[in-house]
């Protein structure tokens, strides 16, 4: 995998199957033969889930952390060995 593009939307695209649970922070696209993995952060249900500031980027941050994982099958401590994905707001 040569990288994973990073993209910010408003809010996830309808109609969804989510719509009767809860709304999605993220999704990721593998990636393909004409273009590269992606992850897609959706920021009104972010910052709805988060209580401050700091607790956005805590969200945020783990949220990338998953998506990446999933994206290249790495454990979510390789990717973050400092543990910062363990911090609470």
């Amino acid at each position: 995998m040569n990288g994973v593009v990073v993209g910010i939307e408003e809010v996830p695209p309808p109609p969804a199957p989510w719509a009767a649970s809860r709304v999605p922070l993220s999704a990721a696209v593998d990636a393909t033969a004409d273009r590269p993995a992606s992850v897609v952060i959706y920021r009104r249900p972010i910052e709805h889930r988060a209580a401050t500031p700091r607790g956005v980027r805590i969200l945020v941050h783990r949220t990338l952390v998953e998506q990446v994982a999933a994206l290249t099958g790495q454990s979510v401590a390789d990717l973050d060995p400092l543990g910062r994905y363990d911090e609470d707001d």
